[in-house]
């Protein structure tokens, strides 16, 4: 996505949590505790990945993506399609998205990664200077505003 930034990578967790499962410190019932809720979101909002789950290794995982912002109001925590995240990054100034990959046959649940979207994230990009010269009069009033 083209306003994705302060991405938040969480495989070296998960790798840590794996290797605790495997050297038997920490067991399956501790790391495969999926709730109802976002094992109904798995199913209605999430997408299917080619990746098997680590622990049962007998279904793909699925990625939930769940959205936090102060402009969301009552939609702040819901799950979300990812096809619904560019328009809604192009319509918020900033909200963020976390990633949870979930297997539903062995409740394996595990948070991937988290990111920034909206539209805030294209004031670095190239503008034609008639787009420059408003957003140069909007960030002015966002930083003015922001004083206060």
């Amino acid at each position: 996505m083209r306003t994705q930034r302060q991405v938040v990578d969480y495989s070296l967790q998960k790798r840590a949590v794996l290797r605790e499962l495997l050297t038997g410190r920490v067991g399956t019932y501790d790391v495969c505790d999926a709730s109802p809720y976002l094992k109904n979101a798995a199913r209605f909002h999430g997408e299917q990945t080619d990746d098997r789950c680590p622990v049962c290794r007998s279904e793909n995982l699925i990625h939930v993506h769940y959205i936090y912002g102060d402009e969301l109001r009552q939609s702040a925590g819901q799950a979300r399609t990812r096809a619904e995240l560019p328009v809604l990054a192009m319509t918020l100034r900033e909200f963020q998205v976390f990633v949870v990959e979930v297997c539903l046959g062995c409740d394996w649940n595990h948070l991937v990664e988290q990111f920034l979207l909206g539209r805030d994230g294209l004031a670095g990009e190239v503008e034609d200077a008639s787009d420059s010269a408003a957003a140069n009069g909007s960030t002015f009033r966002r930083r003015r505003e922001a004083q206060r």
